[in-house]
């Protein structure tokens, strides 16, 4: 395992923003990740872990250890006549989980293909597309105490998962390190295709009777239609969560802008997609120099190149600013400021 000093994190995170680590490790195993925790010499200093760096802002150099994990394998812990149960390793690329998963005829994970980032970094955010959301999948959450090196499993309850928030991101945030996912898919699936937009590919794509690979395959038809791949145009997909509002809320609002589409999520809260907010607002398609909004969809931050992270963030603000004044509802960044 080889630490490096004044490491360049540009080509680790998906806005290819421009930001230097202090110290950077890349950790192959539970064992090397131990090691690293509990060596003397970097106990006491501060550190950062970096997954797939594709939900995190950098706005400044990162004064600590960055630890990336890498580590590998999707193996099949047990199976019935219904389920079967894989563990991945946290570095495992998330899109490539879920394609081996389709190609094994598992459902459960169909509906969220192409999401950016690693198997760990999963959990921490819940990740969620089109009707489907991690914590439906997940059995347990291997983790290792940054503090004391120590392994601890967590159960779905005990990862306290909520919209785009889990016990990682809140109660435990910066105390432990993601390093597998055990997963329940099903071998008999059931399909997840309410959403319009992914009945309305699988109708173009002119299928009657999908499959799992087929509302993968529309689901990832639908994202590279909308989405800028980070490899072309730096951005981390989307940059707010949806809001959820008091019915009441919603209900005035809608009176004012008849127009204004909402979901309802319980008896007292409807969700409100930030994407038509924003646009509403004048912002789709808004760039100021090497930054903006992307044309297509207004959820999507930016970089054209050569942005940095404090031009994007001052952008996010003054978005917030301009929703929050003709809704009255103030966004939530989804990604984190680093």
């Amino acid at each position: 395992m080889q630490i490096q000093s004044n490491f360049s994190l540009r080509n680790f995170n998906t806005f290819g923003l421009e930001s230097t680590a202090s110290f950077f490790a890349e950790v192959s195993s539970v064992e090397e990740l131990t090691e690293i925790l509990l060596d003397p010499v970097w106990q006491q200093k501060p550190k950062f872990i970096l997954g797939g760096g594709s939900n995190v802002l950098f706005t400044q150099n990162v004064n600590a250890l960055v630890i990336h994990p890498v580590i590998k394998g999707i193996e099949k812990i047990k199976e019935d006549e219904d389920h079967v149960w894989l563990k991945a390793g946290a570095g495992e690329g998330w899109h490539e989980f879920v394609m081996h998963c389709v190609s094994h005829n598992f459902g459960g994970v169909e509906n969220l293909s192409l999401i950016p980032g690693t198997v760990g970094a999963a959990p921490m955010q819940n990740i969620g597309a089109y009707g489907v959301e991690i914590k439906d999948v997940v059995e347990s959450v291997e983790a290792v105490s940054i503090e004391s090196g120590m392994k601890r499993i967590f159960s779905k309850e005990e990862c306290e998962f909520g919209y785009r928030e889990s016990v990682f991101k809140k109660a435990l945030k910066n105390q432990y390190v993601v390093t597998g996912v055990t997963f329940v898919l099903d071998k008999k699936p059931v399909l997840n295709i309410g959403y319009g937009d992914v009945q309305k590919t699988l109708l173009e794509m002119n299928v009657t009777s999908p499959t799992i690979q087929d509302v993968s395959q529309a689901v990832i038809a639908i994202r590279r239609s909308k989405l800028p791949d980070p490899a072309q145009i730096g951005n981390a997909g989307s940059f707010f969560k949806n809001p959820e509002i008091p019915s009441e809320q919603y209900n005035s609002l809608k009176n004012i802008f008849p127009e204004m589409p909402g979901y309802v999520i319980s008896e007292t809260m409807v969700k409100v997609p930030a994407g038509w907010l924003i646009e509403q607002a004048g912002w789709k398609g808004y760039r100021q120099g090497a930054i903006g909004v992307h044309h297509k969809q207004a959820l999507v931050l930016v970089n054209y190149g050569g942005g940095n992270g404090n031009e994007i963030r001052a952008l996010a603000g003054t978005i917030q600013d301009s929703v929050e004044a003709k809704y009255g509802i103030r966004l939530s960044p989804e990604v984190n400021f680093i």
